[in-house]
């Protein structure tokens, strides 16, 4: 390999497909022209492979090719020595590795497909490195040899003189059922090498379901039982990926608590965390690294940064360390302009729905009376179990109140919380029979497909697309569908941090555009806060009795929600972004002091 391989090409093993196209790639490649083996493209190969050192960058392959199997990158310069591990000829590389620090919880940010699960594995010695050699791998004395001078020479160190014993909370929660066999009790205790079962059952809420078998567990107290198997276990690296998928604002905070006791207890362990959710990133971190590239390409991890810095930078799309902008636009949260009241004008429509209540067994929901208007967002703030799902129900008219009261009639569009692809077919063919007036428009291309990047999944089967991609497809599908209100639950949920950005600008852009009024349950603060006109605050005790209040001004619901959590928001001062403050830090005791749960003053924001 050269010294300077300043682009990368990636050929898709899933798209690629030889024996169905006429070699469009080889045949129009100038270099190959030329007589050179720039695209080769034998029998026995599955996949084209091309060369990097003889490629030109034309991008002709990749226009020609029928599959949109090709990508060739241009990299930012001298990437190709830090080269960690490359998965083979034309496929993704990892490009540095972040820094874990003994005593203190490491925060991963970056775009879903950038490395940070291969990152994970490498450091937890699942994935030995090959420094891009995938055809000639280095052994370990060279691995150190290249790590020579850093803090990673000392822990790859302790990793092979096994000295260090690293746990991964794996990403999806969902499979647990499928290799955990017991009730939640028996498997933590089985765990248990730190005698803390006790207190971690207790700390994430896990006492009523201790008897329940893992198989019939709901996605949130799956996640709870995840991070109480990992607390328990004696352990000198925690690797914990998205803690906070499926959990409610106070449950994540709990979570965060957990993890951040792991390393409050003994000042030798290294926790890594990578999460989606900045607020809550930005509350358990004490230093992160950004992750940039191309998604399925290459990833290149940062340098450490403070947790403020490090997610302004993420924000920003600007590494100022090596003067690069991985990203066009950088990202703002400027609070909604009709926040602070309802004067929305006299064109708008305004809708009303009477004091309703509903029991489903045990539970009752109390809903107070209300109203809306087109051109409107209003986002449900409240715990699991408060009935947030049951009344967009009754909105939907899918379940009807106790008493006669009725919901203003009108067409409905609902996204519901749990999407499960029943569909067979592609993509194309599922928005083709959905909504094939609307994603036809090129109105709705511009303002919705094309920024939720729907093109690039249309011929890939819907049984077959990851949990984020089913989202982004069942958001597109929910705001296609021509209706007067649309009632979205838990749009982030498996999106990473910047598609959970685009997705809130997407859905307020055509909320806002189409004059339609929006329900929306979200957990994400950032998303919620970025979304919400006026926000419905739940109360009560989860799952027994609850009040769902009439809608408020934003300030005044968020204010009255956070001082039921006993949590005070700050905002950032460089791209206005609502930041969690320490349990009883001064930023923390002033606010609870003034009763300003809620943003106040951004100048005196330090970190």
């Amino acid at each position: 390999m050269s010294d300077k391989l300043e682009r990368i090409a990636i050929v898709s093993s899933d798209r690629c497909k030889p024996k169905k196209c006429r070699q469009e790639c080889k045949k129009s490649c100038p270099v190959v022209r030329m007589g050179k083996l720039c695209i080769e493209v034998t029998s026995k190969d599955r996949i084209a492979y091309i060369s990097e050192e003889l490629c030109v960058g034309c991008g002709i392959c990749v226009k020609k090719c029928p599959f949109d199997a090709i990508q060739i990158i241009n990299l930012p310069k001298n990437l190709d020595k830090e080269t960690v591990h490359r998965f083979g000829a034309n496929a993704f590389k990892l490009h540095r590795l972040p820094t874990p620090r003994p005593g203190q919880v490491l925060g991963l940010v970056g775009t879903n497909g950038i490395g940070k699960s291969t990152a994970l594995k490498v450091l937890a010695a699942k994935l030995k490195p090959n420094l891009g050699r995938w055809d000639n791998p280095p052994d370990w004395q060279e691995i150190l040899t290249y790590f020579r001078g850093s803090e990673l020479q000392n822990y790859f160190t302790r990793v092979l003189e096994d000295n260090l014993k690293a746990i991964i909370k794996p990403q999806y929660v969902d499979a647990i059922p499928k290799a955990a066999k017991g009730t939640v009790e028996s498997i933590v205790s089985k765990r248990d090498e730190r005698k803390l079962i006790k207190h971690a059952l207790v700390e994430l809420d896990l006492e009523k379901v201790m008897d329940r078998d893992v198989q019939i567990l709901s996605g949130g107290e799956l996640q709870r039982f995840a991070l109480a198997v990992v607390y328990v276990q004696e352990a000198d690296v925690y690797m914990i990926d998205e803690p906070s998928s499926y959990l409610d604002v106070r449950q994540r905070l709990k979570a965060a608590s957990i993890i951040r006791e792991i390393v409050s207890e003994r000042d030798n362990k290294y926790v890594i965390v990578v999460e989606h959710d900045l607020a809550v990133l930005d509350y358990l971190s004490d230093y992160v690294c950004c992750l940039y590239g191309k998604p399925g390409a290459y990833g290149v991890v940062t340098v450490p940064f403070s947790v403020r810095e490090g997610i302004n930078v993420f924000l920003a799309g600007f590494v100022p360390t090596e003067n690069l902008r991985f990203r066009e636009t950088s990202l703002t949260f400027k609070i909604a302009e009709t926040a602070d009241g309802d004067d929305r004008g006299e064109d708008h429509k305004m809708y009303q729905y009477p004091d309703m209540t509903k029991s489903l067994g045990s539970f009752k929901l109390r809903v107070e009376a209300g109203n809306f208007t087109d051109s409107e967002i209003v986002v449900m703030l409240g715990e699991n179990g408060t009935g947030k799902t049951t009344f967009i129900r009754m909105l939907a008219g899918l379940t009807k109140a106790d008493s006669d009261a009725q919901v203003p009639t009108l067409n409905v569009s609902y996204k519901p919380q749990k999407i499960s692809p029943t569909f067979d077919g592609t993509v194309r063919q599922l928005l083709h029979k959905r909504i094939r007036d609307t994603y036809l428009h090129p109105q709705f291309m511009s303002d919705v497909t094309k920024p939720m990047m729907i093109e690039q999944l249309l011929d890939e089967e819907v049984k077959h697309l990851s949990g984020g991609e089913l989202q982004r497809v069942a958001l597109v599908m929910a705001l296609g569908k021509p209706a007067d209100i649309y009632l979205i639950d838990e749009p982030s949920a498996y999106l990473d941090s910047d598609q959970r950005i685009v997705a809130a600008k997407v859905i307020k852009r055509y909320i806002l555009h189409a004059k339609k009024t929006a329900f929306i349950v979200e957990h994400d603060f950032i998303m919620a806060t970025y979304l919400a006109d006026r926000v419905v605050v739940y109360d009560g005790t989860p799952a027994m009795d609850c009040t769902a209040h009439t809608p408020q001004p934003l300030l005044t619901g968020m204010n009255i929600f956070l001082k039921n959590l006993e949590i005070t928001f700050r905002r950032d001062p460089t791209n206005f972004r609502p930041r969690i403050n320490k349990n009883n830090s001064v930023k923390d005791v002033e606010q609870k002091t003034s009763g300003q749960f809620f943003f106040v003053d951004t100048a005196r924001d330090k970190d």
